[in-house]
Parts: C-alpha cells; structure tokens; sequence
C-alpha cells in the first residue's frame, strides 16, 4: 500500500530544501512514525504557507489534493517555529 503525503513548511523556511523532512518520510520517523514500516510513502507535494497569515494553505492542500494527497503534514517549523505561527 502506498500513502501519498503533501508537505507544508513556513515561509520563514521557504529556502529549505526539505532534507529533514524527506528524510523522516523515507525513515518512517517524527510524524511519519505512525505509518507501518512496510507502507509506502510517496511525497506528491512541497511548498510553503506563504507567508502569515498564510495565504497560500487551503489553495497549496487543494492542489495536492489534486496530485493526489491523501494526507497534508505541516513541518514542524511551521507547528512549533518561533514566533509562532498564528
């Protein structure tokens, strides 16, 4: 079985060429720990929020959607950055 995920960074973060996420994607480790060691997962989309407040999220989750994304993770520069995200 294969998932395919989108991932969301913040902007602050937008020159992040994703090293760390990619990595926990194919390691199954962070928040890719809560899939099975033996799904596959397939990255179908990376970009940033664009910015507080955010403008580009519904539109960036409605095109993975559209590449097919089953599921949007949102890096953790974004959940816990400092300042926080609004």
């Amino acid at each position: 079985m294969t998932t395919k995920i989108g991932i969301i960074i913040c902007d602050r973060y937008r020159r992040c060429a994703g090293g760390k996420c990619l990595r926990a994607l194919k390691n199954h480790e962070g928040a890719f720990d809560t899939y099975p060691e033996t799904e596959e997962l397939e990255l179908v989309g990376y970009t940033s929020c664009d910015g507080c407040p955010g403008g580009n999220v519904e539109y960036a989750c409605e095109e993975m959607v559209k590449n097919g994304a089953e599921v949007v993770h949102l890096a953790t520069g974004l959940v816990v950055g400092y300042p926080p995200c609004p």
